[in-house]
């Protein structure tokens, strides 16, 4: 079984505010929280990271959680910033985020591609490169994509937040293989 470098930050996309919080763009806030809770890590405000970060252990190892409070189209500044400062290289950050091309309740991991028109994946890259993993929570599609914007900004009916929170647990199920190196092992479990 191929390893790859083992997770030492994972990011969870999203937008500040209770305005935003339970709108489908916030799914990678959602992940991120649940993985604190499950583990012990408390939010704290990071001014210098222009995020709130909390700290965990898994599977033996130091792993940080970061929520940018940026805003989604500018989430690859503080990735950027607390990556740089703990010197962790890109292949070692998971990013977790709302995906509009999978139907709500799939999770797929994927390292490196494109950003599908996803805004803040694409600010991430403009810093970073692309060779980061990514936890893609699906969220549905509106239908047509001039609806896409109030559709991610809009709080999804409650059999798909449900859904949307059935692949969040399978996604923190197989944290364990992702956070060790063993991706092939943990995509096999969460693709299945």
């Amino acid at each position: 079984m191929s390893k790859t470098p083992s997770i030492r930050l994972i990011a969870g996309l999203g937008n500040p505010g209770p305005k935003y919080d339970r709108t489908r763009h916030n799914a990678g806030f959602w992940f991120v929280d649940a993985l604190a809770r499950r583990h012990g890590g408390h939010f704290k405000s990071e001014r210098r990271f222009g995020g709130d970060v909390a700290r965990v252990q898994l599977e033996g190892q130091e792993v940080w959680l970061l929520k940018p409070m940026s805003f989604m189209n500018h989430s690859g500044q503080p990735i950027r910033l607390l990556a740089d400062f703990y010197k962790i290289p890109p292949e070692a950050i998971l990013v977790v985020h709302d995906e509009i091309d999978l139907p709500p309740g799939a999770a797929r991991l994927k390292r490196g591609g494109g950003h599908g028109g996803h805004n803040g994946l694409r600010h991430i890259m403009g810093h970073m490169g692309q060779d980061f993993l990514r936890l893609r929570l699906g969220v549905g599609h509106p239908g047509h994509r001039d609806e896409v914007v109030p559709f991610v900004l809009s709080r999804p009916p409650k059999a798909e937040e449900e859904a949307v929170t059935q692949a969040i647990e399978r996604g923190l199920e197989v944290i364990p293989e992702v956070v060790s190196g063993a991706l092939q092992q943990a995509m096999n479990r969460l693709h299945s």
